[in-house]
């Protein structure tokens, strides 16, 4: 897949395009069947399927003093877009300016002129253009009047309870720390991306050491709590064949044992305690949920924790359980 990050990398020689629209934060289920469609009108009329993106949220654009996280990064929405079988994402930078734009005058500049599109695809609940004033109709009527067709495809819900597939949906399963629920409206695992920090280095001194990324970089975080999940290693090229994907028990919260204050995604990757991952990007996708996070009387106590959840971990994940540390150096 191709990104263009601007209208300025967009080809010369493009030709015509099926095209959607949309922030598609966390590429989730009902995104999912808008760019599925776009891509099967692509197809049967041989023709480039593209999506135009934005990049940062509106939302943090036109409310700069609010605190906004995004289910997924633009390294992430670019990997699961490119899953969709796009052959392109247009990355349009999200401003104060290009907010203004009519809805007539967006189509115009990045549908018609930019893309060349003789069809676009949206979902029914478009909204587009100067204060959203863009809609469904409105792609029609424009439509008509620059010639291109409008397809409209309609929300389809969740069969179990009826919900219509959203974004805030998988914001508030994530906020109770049902990673499991946030998988299936999302149609693939819950991830955060970030940069390996030095943390207190408890884990080490525990037997269990961990990769520590702050939790107010990564985007949105689950419920503070103990998962079972994976760290993958993006940029990781093993001479000797070892997996980029490594089984790990996630805590997510402040350390209440401690009396930590910070935030922290900490990934102890199972079994190993030779890796240096300081300075690394790295990607922790969480799986299920294993107990809340609390606070416990003394350190036997939390080191007979870390062994079930580790434990549990590799069951949920279905690998071998590593053997607990025979000792600890923590004083």
């Amino acid at each position: 897949m191709q990104v263009w990050r601007g209208t300025g990398e967009v080809p010369a020689d493009l030709g015509t395009t099926v095209a959607t629209l949309g922030i598609f934060d966390g590429v989730h289920r009902g995104h999912q069947v808008v760019l599925g469609a776009t891509v099967s009108e692509a197809e049967a009329a041989d023709l480039v399927s593209v999506a135009i993106t934005f990049d940062p949220h509106p939302a943090t654009v036109h409310r700069p003093d609010e605190q906004f996280e995004l289910i997924a990064s633009l390294t992430d929405r670019l990997e699961r877009l490119a899953a969709t079988g796009l052959d392109a994402v247009l990355v349009l930078e999200y401003s104060l300016d290009l907010a203004r734009n009519t809805p007539e005058e967006f189509v115009r500049t990045y549908l018609v002129d930019t893309l060349h599109a003789a069809m676009v695809v949206v979902g029914e609940d478009v909204r587009f253009g100067w204060r959203n004033s863009g809609d469904q109709h409105t792609m029609h009527d424009l439509g008509h009047e620059l010639g291109f067709g409008v397809r409209i495809v309609e929300d389809i819900a969740c069969e179990a309870n009826g919900r219509r597939w959203s974004s805030t949906w998988i914001r508030e399963l994530l906020a109770a720390g049902d990673v499991a629920g946030a998988t299936d409206v999302l149609g693939r695992t819950h991830r955060v991306r970030g940069v390996v920090v030095h943390g207190a280095k408890r884990g080490r001194e525990l037997g269990y050491p961990t990769a520590n990324l702050l939790a107010d970089d990564l985007g949105v975080v689950p419920a503070d709590g103990v998962y079972a999940g994976w760290l993958i290693r993006p940029a990781h090229a093993p001479a000797d064949g070892s997996s980029k994907r490594l089984p790990a028990a996630i805590s997510v919260g402040t350390n209440p044992t401690f009396h930590g204050v910070e935030r922290t995604v900490e990934a102890n990757v199972l079994g190993r305690t030779d890796l240096d991952l300081y300075g690394e990007e790295v990607v922790v996708e969480l799986v299920a949920n294993l107990r809340p996070m609390i606070a416990f009387d003394g350190i036997p106590a939390l080191l007979d924790q870390m062994a079930k959840d580790v434990a549990r971990s590799a069951e949920i994940l279905g690998v071998p359980a590593p053997q607990r540390p025979e000792t600890s150096t923590f004083p």
